[in-house]
């Protein structure tokens, strides 16, 4: 199985909370960012790890399969985040 664990920095966010009646748990504490879904995983002793996921439209993965244009992509925000961007007079293109 793939690495899931990228941080082993846990926060404890409740204590003692129990499935209701249809064995659910509810997260009312956890901050979940709209648009996120979950991959669950449990190990043999019963812990849970909840691993969020999120999805892009097909016509974009493309540039996930390209490791030159994510590159690209990737220098780009690099570049706009640092400041070093210019302005293009598309209408001379």
């Amino acid at each position: 199985m793939a690495k899931i664990i990228r941080d082993a920095d846990f926060e404890k966010i409740a204590d003692s909370v129990k499935p209701d009646a249809k064995r659910r748990v509810v997260l009312q504490k956890v901050q979940i960012r709209e648009g996120v879904s979950y991959h669950i995983y449990s190990n043999s002793i019963g812990q849970i790890l909840l691993d969020p996921q999120v999805t892009i439209p097909a016509s974009e993965i493309w540039l996930f399969n390209n490791p030159k244009a994510l590159a690209s992509v990737r220098r780009g925000l690099s570049d706009a985040a640092q400041g070093r961007v210019s302005k293009v007079d598309l209408d001379a293109l």
